[in-house]
């Protein structure tokens, strides 16, 4: 396999895996019922950047501009290895390993009315950056953030890196 498909490759990859993660965030706030607090908002955020950005590369990829590809996926592999700073900080702050941002909790939008204020304290709950809803083999969804967000920005470094490679290779053969 050469080493622009296989980068072709990769790249599909990490759009298709970036989008089962997003969509699994998605799920398991809208059917599961998880409440995702201010920090885990904000690690969706690389997200709705790096994917276009990495559909993008793809599309530029095969109109045959590997060197404009190569950037924007330089670009997406530092978008998902920020989103990856984030999930480890906030998997840290859940272990207590340092502190967490001290203006995190859930939230959403004010009632419309002041007499409903007292019912919506009463249902609202705030969720906390520094406590785990969930773990699955130890991890949170931060944590399992951290983890899916730095394969991504593998991904799109690894790909970046074989049309570098590529590149090299044409302009010394030409």
């Amino acid at each position: 396999m050469s080493a622009e498909r296989l980068a072709k490759y990769l790249t599909g990859l990490a759009l298709i895996g970036g989008l089962a993660v997003i969509a699994a965030a998605w799920g398991f706030q809208l059917i599961g019922g998880y409440v995702p607090c201010k920090l885990c908002l904000e690690q969706r955020v690389p997200y709705y950047i790096g994917l276009p950005l990495t559909a993008l590369a793809l599309i530029v990829m095969i109109r045959a501009r590997s060197g404009v590809a190569m950037l924007i996926l330089l670009v997406a592999a530092a978008v998902f290895a920020y989103g990856a700073g984030l999930g480890v900080y906030q998997a840290g702050a859940e272990w207590q390993f340092w502190a967490g941002p001290g203006d995190c909790g859930g939230g959403s939008g004010a009632p419309a009315k002041a007499a409903d204020m007292l019912q919506a304290l009463q249902s609202t709950r705030v969720v906390s950056c520094t406590e785990a809803s969930w773990r699955m083999l130890g991890l949170s969804f931060a944590g399992w953030n951290a983890v899916a967000s730095a394969g991504l920005a593998g991904l799109a470094l690894i790909s970046a890196l074989l049309l570098k490679q590529r590149r090299n290779r044409v302009s010394v053969g030409g």
